[in-house]
């Protein structure tokens, strides 16, 4: 049986911090790039407020600490969006692919262009998990592991290549990166990589269903469940012809502005 408080409401928090929080990093991350330290700061300070609430909400069952516990980690995920986004926390290489590279050498480059990323969140997955060990509320750690499943596995797939590769919410300065993506077509990786998300979907939804109504059980497999629909979308956003800017384009305002003054800066350097 659905229940209001114990499924309804967790979908509905869930999808609203998600649009939201998107949105808010690509507004942040488009802006000026003299406005990078200034969001550096304040998605540190955030992290730094969600690592404390993840610890605090660690320590009680109740139906509080679950949701607290949910927000912290989306606190810490958005303080590693945004130093990726700003290219604070990218990889050692920041520059387009080279032309006709393969197989390794290709992987190496594209690894290089993401490694501190990677390495910084695999670190806090890890920093997380040791710290609600045997914890009576894991829902901030599992949270934080769920994204990066989800985040590594888009990855992948556009490396791979995809249908739809288009990601307008990618900032400026960070355009380079699409020299990695591979070439735009339908593969296995991706078809197999929906089927397993949508699995892991189901399995914490029947957690969700089989837990006692409205119990702290009922809504953590709630959150999570709804999290992994929203990877399935975000997957299916790269297999159809979906623009990214028609859910978020209130982000990117200065977009166009940015991109002609980039152009224009590359222009006159050919000519100089």
């Amino acid at each position: 049986m659905v229940s209001w408080s114990g499924h309804i409401v967790p979908f509905i928090v869930t999808v609203a911090i998600w649009f939201v929080a998107t949105g808010l990093i690509a507004w942040a991350d488009n802006r000026d790039r003299a406005t990078f330290s200034r969001s550096i700061w304040i998605g540190g300070a955030c992290g730094i407020a969600g690592l404390i609430a993840i610890l605090i909400a660690s320590q009680s069952p109740a139906l509080w600490a679950v949701y607290l516990a949910f927000v912290g980690a989306l606190m810490v995920w958005g303080w590693h969006e945004i130093g990726f986004l700003t290219g604070a926390a990218a990889g050692p290489r920041r520059e387009p692919a080279e032309a006709g590279l393969r197989g390794a050498r290709r992987f190496a480059q594209a690894s290089a262009t993401v490694i501190h990323h990677e390495v910084a969140l695999a670190l806090t997955a890890l920093l997380l998990i040791s710290l609600s060990w045997n914890a009576p509320n894991q829902i901030g750690a599992t949270v934080f592991v769920l994204l990066l499943g989800l985040r590594l596995t888009a990855k992948i797939n556009m490396f791979v290549g995809v249908p739809n590769s288009t990601a307008e919410m990618l900032p400026v300065h960070l355009e380079y990166l699409k020299t990695y993506f591979g070439r735009n077509r339908m593969t296995v990786l991706l078809g197999l990589s929906i089927v397993a998300i949508a699995a892991v979907a189901a399995w914490f939804g029947s957690l969700a269903l089989a837990a006692p109504v409205g119990s702290a059980e009922m809504v953590g497999a709630s959150l999570l469940t709804t999290l992994c629909l929203l990877g399935v979308l975000e997957h299916l956003f790269l297999a159809l012809p979906f623009r990214d800017g028609m859910l978020w384009g209130w982000a990117l305002p200065q977009r166009h502005a940015a991109r002609v003054a980039v152009r224009s800066d590359t222009n006159l350097e050919h000519k100089v």
